[in-house]
């Protein structure tokens, strides 16, 4: 990439993500060729409509993605291609986790469903308590935790 910051903000062309696997966690039931589009209802804070769809290239992100998704039945991991151009997801990046570890990017462009991953590990009872207590005080503080 060049030096440019809006460019290095954001990974803008098909060359730049081909080398990449990405993933979606949710409890969506979906096939390949289907589209996850923005405008549905969050899955954390106020839960308003996202103007944003998110993705990661860690497997552990995505299944925090799917263990924490609103909804019926179980978590589900798509391996995803973006449509469009992706950019770090400030929500974790700037504020927990400085030069995006967690590889948790977000677009406002649909992401393409390659397949699914089927075979994943969730995180223990007591992390996912842990989380969704730590969540729960964050909505009980007036945090947002998605801020767009």
């Amino acid at each position: 990439m060049n030096s440019n910051k809006s460019a290095d903000k954001s990974l803008e062309s098909t060359n730049d993500l081909s080398a990449q696997r990405f993933y979606h966690g949710t409890k969506a039931n979906l096939k390949p060729g289907d589209l996850i589009e923005p405008g549905f209802n969050s899955n954390f804070g106020k839960r308003k409509n996202a103007i944003y769809v998110y993705l990661t290239a860690t497997l552990d992100a995505a299944v925090w993605g799917a263990e924490l998704a609103i909804g019926e039945g179980p978590g589900r991991i798509y391996i995803v291609e973006p449509t469009g151009p992706i950019e770090d997801d400030p929500n974790l990046t700037d504020k927990k986790f400085p030069g995006n570890p967690t590889k948790s990017y977000r677009t406002r462009n649909p992401l393409r469903v390659l397949g699914e991953v089927r075979n994943w590990q969730g995180h223990s009872p007591e992390q996912l308590s842990t989380m969704k207590e730590h969540l729960e005080r964050l909505k009980e503080l007036g945090i947002e935790a998605i801020e767009d």
